[in-house]
């Protein structure tokens, strides 16, 4: 870079080990100035307004604030590049529409945060980039105007990012620490609890009918009474699932009256 000022880095994350990690990757490089780093959303407010970095590598989930609530507290002015650093694909998608450079998805090899790197590195040293600060504004105001829930998914697979419609997915079956996502003839596998991604799906269109699924309500062609109470639900495609007792008040809740 010649005689070109160094990049200023603050790095943001409430884990030690993933902060260490990233000043590991960054000590080599000649270009990168680390002025610090935070472990919370807080620390992270304070310290962007002291030291000015031009790069911020941030956590979305921390305590007290998080990552977009640190972006928001910001002078649009004054934003700095960001690069988020995510263990839930679903936060890249709000990574994408509040205009971050990029964003590393935990647990990340030294190959895929040095093209995140780079690209910062090309987008920081051309000028008349003025406008970022206030264009990532923008965005997450419209974010907060925006219902909660998703409308698409972000799935990683086999070195390659899909993105799939909530309204495209059939049903979703629980893995363990993951989720099976079944969409027509296609299934994904996503790292997240059926029970944390219930949380996230809009109601009015997916509805828990068992401890390891959920279902789009859409999609469900008939209900047939079943053995002690339980129901068998019957998919468009023929697909056949229960209804358990447990989860049998929510679908009376919907309907509007008992099953």
């Amino acid at each position: 870079m010649g005689e070109e000022k160094p990049i200023k880095v603050l790095i943001v994350d409430d884990e030690p080990l993933a902060r260490e990690r990233i000043r590991d990757m960054l000590r080599a490089d000649a270009d990168i100035q680390i002025v610090g780093d935070c472990s919370n959303g807080n620390e992270a407010i304070a310290a962007i307004r002291r030291q000015s970095p031009d790069l911020i590598f941030l956590d979305v989930q921390m305590p007290e604030s998080d990552g977009f609530e640190v972006l928001s507290k910001l002078d649009p002015g004054s934003m700095p590049a960001v690069i988020f650093v995510t263990a839930y694909d679903q936060y890249a998608v709000r990574a994408f529409e509040v205009y971050a450079l990029d964003y590393l998805l935990k647990p990340f090899d030294c190959e895929r945060f040095e093209r995140a790197l780079e690209r910062a590195k090309t987008h920081i040293r051309k000028k008349g980039e003025g406008s970022l600060g206030q264009r990532i504004l923008s965005a997450l105001e419209e974010i907060k105007t925006r219902p909660v829930h998703l409308d698409r998914l972000v799935i990683k697979m086999n070195g390659h990012v899909f993105f799939v419609r909530a309204e495209e997915i059939d049903w979703i079956e629980a893995e363990g620490n993951y989720v099976r996502l079944h969409v027509g003839r296609e299934t994904y596998l996503l790292r997240d609890t059926i029970s944390g991604l219930e949380e996230q799906l809009d109601p009015r269109n997916f509805l828990r009918v068992h401890r390891s699924a959920i279902v789009n309500i859409d999609r469900i062609q008939e209900l047939q009474p079943w053995f002690h109470g339980e129901y068998k639900i019957i998919l468009q495609d023929g697909m056949e699932l229960t209804l358990s007792r447990t989860y049998r008040e929510k679908l009376n809740e919907f309907l509007g009256r008992s099953l």
